[in-house]
Order: structure tokens, then C-alpha cells, then sequence
């Protein structure tokens, strides 16, 4: 072999597939994404009634659903069971269709107290783990759950009104600026394989 002569460089493995070529579309619903998660932001009392309607709607239909189940059911030992469920579901729904604002207040109460007792698991599971490395990840996010459960409090029942929907809307826009770096990782991948190809040829 001559030393004038180079090795091909190994083809780079495939790891986002067919997204390398329709990497275009994903950063679209990534752009999509952040912009309604922008706009969310001027009007989470808004986007919280419409979420707490759409899971009132969800709950409702669900219920009709496993109602005329257990009416087709006839003869099972537990059908008594599986009606109360249904109709639980039913008005659980009713209740959240028709009364949004309590509904809110009463789902953020329970997120409230369910980030501080996550927050808590957290803290103790990272000094579990203390000797390991990067042990205190664990605890930075149990402290910031157990502060965000306890401003959520705090300021209850006003947070009850807008927390959901501000929550939705910070999804929306984290959601979407991860799938804006996997679409522009899928597009550097493509430009790498492509230049690839070309060394080769």
C-alpha cells in the first residue's frame, strides 16, 4: 500500500434512520410546538379550562363506554363493581365539565402535594446514593419539586386558575425545542453521511 493512499472512513451508523431525510418535518411540529406553548403563556387560565374540559370529556366518554360494557357483561360476578366504576367516571367528568373552576383548583391541590412528596423521594433516594458520582442531581430536583409544590400552595387557590395551563404550556415549548435539536441532529447526521459517501467515492 502506498503512503500516499488514505483509508475510507467507516459509514457513519444509522441512528435516527429515515428521519435523516424527513428531518424537516419533525423540526416543523418542534417550531409548531414552541410557538403554541408561547402563546399558551398569555392565556393559561384559558388553556387551563379547555385541558380540564378535555380530561372531563375523556373521563365521561370512558365511563358510557364501560357502562354499555357492563351492560353487555350480564352475569359477571363483579358487573355491580364495574357499574359503580362507570358511573363514578361518568360524573367525575360532569363535574369537571360543569364546574371547571373547582375542578382546577382541586387537580392542583393534588399536583401540589404530589410534587412535595416526589421532591421528598427524591432527596432521600439521592443521599442514598450519596457516594456516587453526580449523586446531588437528584436532591437539586427534589428541592426544586418540593419549592414549586409549596409556592403552589402558597399562592392556592389563585394558582388553582392558571397552573395548569401554564404547566401545559411550558411542556409544550421544553417539548418542542427537544424535538428541534433531534431534527437538526438528524440533519447533521444526513450532511455527515452524505460527505461520507463522497471521501469514498
Amino acid at each position: 500500500m502506498s503512503p500516499n493512499t488514505t483509508n475510507p472512513l467507516p459509514p457513519a451508523p444509522a441512528i435516527f434512520g429515515e428521519l435523516e431525510k424527513n428531518w424537516g418535518w419533525l423540526l416543523l411540529f418542534g417550531l409548531v410546538s414552541i410557538v403554541l406553548g408561547t402563546l399558551g403563556l398569555g392565556m393559561t387560565f384559558m388553556l387551563t379550562e379547555v385541558s380540564v374540559v378535555f380530561f372531563g370529556v375523556l373521563l365521561a366518554v370512558g365511563g358510557v363506554f364501560q357502562l354499555l360494557d357492563a351492560i353487555k357483561c350480564r352475569g359477571w360476578k363483579s358487573i355491580a363493581w364495574h357499574v359503580l366504576i362507570a358511573l363514578l367516571y361518568i360524573g367525575a367528568g360532569l363535574l369537571m365539565i360543569l364546574h371547571t373552576e373547582l375542578a382546577a383548583l382541586s387537580l392542583t391541590l393534588v399536583i401540589a402535594y404530589a410534587l412535595i412528596a416526589v421532591g421528598i423521594l427524591r432527596a432521600i433516594m439521592a443521599f442514598q446514593v450519596r457516594p456516587a458520582k453526580g449523586w446531588w442531581w437528584p436532591l437539586v430536583s427534589g428541592v426544586v419539586s418540593v419549592v414549586l409544590g409549596v409556592l403552589i400552595l402558597l399562592e392556592w387557590p389563585e394558582s388553582g386558575l392558571f397552573f395548569i395551563g401554564l404547566f401545559i404550556a411550558i411542556e409544550l415549548i421544553f417539548n418542542g425545542w427537544a424535538y428541534v435539536f433531534v431534527a437538526l441532529a438528524a440533519r447533521a447526521a444526513a450532511k455527515t453521511r452524505q460527505n461520507q459517501g463522497t471521501v469514498s467515492a
